[in-house]
């Protein structure tokens, strides 16, 4: 088994590995991986997935998200699949507030009305974040606790991913690494790197979902859909700060003491 530098197919997959701690040192590759969803893997991709020492996929979408773009895993051999899903970061909701807004005909300006009500509600990514944050903690946990047992040998290191690897991902990964101390800034900086490798045919694929449901691309929209400003990310990490601190935060999500400290010497090799 080999540490995964690449899997065809997405954009958004990368390696925690490497990240620079505040007390020196970086933390250890090929046990944390994060990405964007699995559902267009190539046969390439695939072959790569197998060969990784990737054993292990924690999935924050809802079913029906799953539902309409299922992961796509090798058949050589087994995965253990844990779904943690959490509504919040979820287009999908975003997309059936509009059609439900626009449903059963009617007035046309009442309809846009209505639609209208419906884009006045989108919150910015960083008000997203601490919604997702005050009701995750036990999917958050339980990211950490997989984490916490990812060995090499076997295989069961963790691949964790959403459907654009940036929000429910961004915010479960940036809870990870500053528990066990990666330096502030590289988890800002690996949390803006996402709207880098979502910008192009990934993000314009999205957009084309967006206005196929009759909703405007707005920027708000645009924003939720692709972007990643460091301000976003800040807001979370200041609402985690607040309430005690990234590893406190876990552990109210049922992360036990000692799970903390087998997380933060799986990451840290200390």
């Amino acid at each position: 088994m080999t540490t995964a530098t690449s899997l065809q197919g997405t954009f958004n997959f990368r390696d925690t590995g490497g990240m620079p701690l505040a007390a020196g040192g970086t933390t250890t590759p090929g046990l944390f991986y994060r990405s964007d969803a699995l559902s267009s893997l190539t046969q390439t991709g695939l072959e790569e997935l197998a060969a990784s020492d990737i054993g292990v996929i924690v999935d924050f979408r809802t079913p029906s998200e799953r539902q309409m773009a299922p992961d796509r895993l090798p058949v050589s051999r087994p995965f253990r699949v844990a779904e943690l899903p959490l509504l919040e970061g979820a287009l999908s909701g975003l997309v059936q507030q509009g059609l439900q807004s626009t449903a059963g005909g009617g007035d046309p300006a009442e309809q846009a009305k209505a639609l209208d009500a419906v884009l006045a509600q989108i919150p910015s990514l960083g008000e997203l974040y601490v919604g997702m944050l005050e009701h995750g903690a036990t999917s958050f946990a339980e990211l950490a606790r997989l984490v916490a047992n990812a060995t090499t040998a076997p295989p069961t290191a963790v691949l964790v991913h959403c459907t654009a690897g940036k929000d429910r991902t961004g915010v479960g990964s940036a809870l990870l690494l500053d528990a066990v101390g990666v330096e502030r800034s590289a988890i800002v900086a690996d949390y803006t790197s996402s709207g880098e490798h979502l910008a192009g045919e990934w993000a314009e694929r999205m957009y084309g979902m967006v206005a196929q449901y009759g909703l405007p691309l707005t920027d708000e929209i645009k924003d939720l859909v692709a972007a990643t400003p460091a301000s976003a990310i800040e807001r979370a990490l200041e609402w985690v700060d607040a309430h005690g601190g990234s590893a406190a935060y876990l552990q109210s999500g049922g992360l036990t003491g000692a799970e903390l400290a087998a997380l933060k010497g799986r990451l840290t090799g200390a």
